[in-house]
């Protein structure tokens, strides 16, 4: 079976991406290689990573494995909210070129904005350097909302070619998708799936699935699609890698969009703000 072409989402700063991605935490080793092969080969074309996943050099391993023109791939990394000071925060980005064997990336995001540290600003100078040094294509952030866009925005005169947000239909964010959207900042959505949550087995998405012929997944995956929004998510075996990657040979009516809206919820966030749930990051 071969998969429809992936459409390519346009940025703001003259770069593209693919419409859909692939996550890669917790591929770790030599399974998360063999996982990452088995994803490039199946079709996907961006690797979405970060620093922290410590698996950067099986990213690297995996694109020599594949054997693909390192030019038809997006790759990404992200910097953890410990390493916002300038200096570090360059220095993690070359570390992450020498971890993975690379000598740039496609995007490198700021992990969080970390905001009880104050210092994201400074971190956002650091990328808008790092890209001046060619290190980076494009530079974006993850978990910003608005006030902390304005303020890089207003800092630095530079506009995040991305905001990576947790995004799923029973977290739309549709303030923050607004926000991004009127100032050309494209959306990617992590934890598309709502971390396999009881989404999956949600009547309404149900009902869609068996009208259209299609899994719960891949009518989660197509929303993002319609919404403007590049999901990012993760699967080991081959069959699940193609059924996420084929969500372009369909279409969701207006009406299926307006029933999924219904599905927000107050408490859809799976990961909250909490400072020390951020730990990690």
């Amino acid at each position: 079976m071969t998969t429809p072409p992936i459409p390519n989402v346009a940025l703001n700063d003259g770069a593209t991406m693919p419409a859909i991605g692939f996550g890669t935490y917790k591929l770790n080793g030599a399974q998360g290689v063999t996982d990452m092969v088995s994803a490039l080969h199946t079709g996907y074309t961006l690797l979405d990573s970060a620093f922290n996943y410590e698996n950067e050099g099986a990213v690297g391993a995996a694109i020599r494995k594949a054997g693909l023109p390192r030019e038809t791939l997006r790759v990404t990394s992200k910097l953890p909210g410990r390493h916002h000071h300038f200096d570090e925060a360059i220095a993690t980005v070359e570390e992450s070129l020498y971890r993975a064997q690379l000598d740039y990336y496609d995007q490198y995001l700021i992990h969080w904005p970390n905001p009880s540290k104050g210092l994201y600003v400074e971190a956002w100078t650091a990328l808008v350097e790092a890209q001046k040094r060619g290190l980076i294509r494009s530079i974006g952030v993850c978990n910003f909302l608005p006030e902390h866009l304005e303020a890089i925005i207003s800092a630095t005169g530079v506009t995040p070619a991305v905001n990576q947000i947790e995004l799923h239909p029973y977290f739309p964010q549709d303030a923050q998708r607004a926000f991004n959207a009127k100032h050309g900042i494209a959306t990617q959505s992590w934890s598309p799936l709502g971390r396999a949550s009881s989404m999956l087995q949600d009547p309404l998405l149900q009902e869609i699935a068996t009208r259209t012929g299609r899994s719960i997944v891949q009518v989660i995956l197509r929303w993002h699609v319609q919404l403007g929004a590049v999901p990012l998510p993760k699967a080991s075996s081959p069959e699940r890698q193609l059924q996420n990657l084929s969500v372009f040979d369909f279409e969701l009516t207006a009406d299926d969009m307006a029933k999924i809206a219904t599905l927000a919820r107050p408490d859809g966030r799976t990961f909250d703000q909490d400072p020390a749930r951020y730990e990690e990051f």
